[in-house]
């Protein structure tokens, strides 16, 4: 899976959204102890200034050194670079002692793992019985009519060739994902809990984003460029279209699926 992000990197750092505040609170709300968070899948740490702002300390891991270069550096956080079938030694290792985690977090990112073997990690290392897992994805973005009608055919039709079978799970809002955990206190399922991440762009930065996507790399390297000059020139119609302004905010529908690890005998 790291390999599919290496070469864009940069790119995903800038161009990918930040996530809304009130999402980090619903966590929070969830978990009785703040004191230890891992953040698996970090990537370029899109998720660790919120988590670092309610957390004593924050450990972000990642298969790709490369992203971690980019994820933004704080005094309560600590970056790991790791192997992708982590081990339990490994995890005791760069992570934490077995059921001292208060919450795991992955943001934009379990649908890559294999979960089997990940949820045992999990479950090894969350307090027992309230330690929270919280794994969450953002779909496609809304913009507004005129660009919305030129990039949900592009979405589908011209990029979902390239993408991964595990994107699916994305596009189905995690409903139907994997997810062994019990519902948190005061809820009575798992999820999905619907949020909304916003992010202001111009179009270039829009070209950003999709420059950004494991799928338009996938292509790139069979030989096909996803952003044509025509189908760039239908963004730059669309986009000057309506109220005319360079910058628009985008909306990223977040949905997120919660629960607690429970009494296991792990």
């Amino acid at each position: 899976m790291a390999d599919l992000f290496i070469k864009q990197a940069e790119q995903y750092a800038n161009a990918r959204p930040t996530y809304s505040t009130d999402l980090f609170e619903f966590i929070a709300s969830k978990t009785p102890s703040h004191y230890l968070v891992w953040d698996v899948g970090t990537g370029s740490g899109q998720a660790i200034p919120p988590l670092a702002k309610i957390y004593k300390n924050v450990i972000g891991t990642d298969t790709s050194q490369k992203q971690l270069e980019f994820a933004p550096k704080l005094p309560n956080v600590k970056y790991q670079h790791t192997s992708p079938t982590m081990s339990i030694e490994e995890l005791q290792q760069k992570v934490a002692s077995q059921s001292t985690l208060d919450v795991v977090t992955i943001a934009q990112a379990m649908h890559w793992f294999d979960l089997p073997k990940f949820f045992d990690l999990v479950k090894w290392a969350l307090k027992k019985p309230n330690g929270v897992i919280a794994a969450w994805c953002y779909t496609v973005p809304e913009i507004n009519d005129e660009v919305d009608a030129v990039f949900g055919p592009f979405y589908k039709d011209n990029s979902g060739p390239h993408w991964e079978e595990a994107r699916k799970l994305v596009d189905n809002k995690y409903m139907d994902i994997y997810f062994p955990f019990e519902p948190v206190n005061g809820l009575d399922h798992t999820g999905p809990f619907e949020f909304k991440a916003e992010k202001v762009m111009t179009l270039e930065d829009f070209l950003m984003y999709i420059r950004s996507w494991s799928a338009y790399n996938t292509a790139k390297e069979k030989g096909v460029e996803l952003l044509t000059d025509e189908v760039i020139e239908k963004f730059k119609h669309a986009w000057s279209k309506g109220d005319g302004a360079n910058e628009k905010v985008l909306k990223f529908p977040i949905y997120l699926r919660i629960g607690k690890v429970g009494n296991l005998d792990h």
